[in-house]
């Protein structure tokens, strides 16, 4: 992994089930990034959600992706 690059974390069911509950959504409501995207995690497959943390300026960003073919 490169320093410019955001970290990539691949979320567990317990956490995916909070996070569409907190933001009332469904996983095909959220963006989506390819399975061929070099930045995922090994072992992420289709229909798995990732999260993306960034550094900005008031501390930690993270966005949300569901993983697609």
């Amino acid at each position: 992994m490169h320093v410019l690059q955001p970290k990539h974390i691949k979320l567990k069911d317990s956490e995916v089930k909070e996070l569409l509950s907190k933001l009332n959504i469904t996983p095909l409501q959220l963006p989506k990034i390819k399975s061929t995207d070099a930045a995922l995690p090994v072992e992420c497959q289709s229909g798995d959600i990732v999260k993306i943390e960034r550094k900005s300026n008031i501390g930690k960003t993270f966005y949300y992706r569901v993983v697609v073919e």
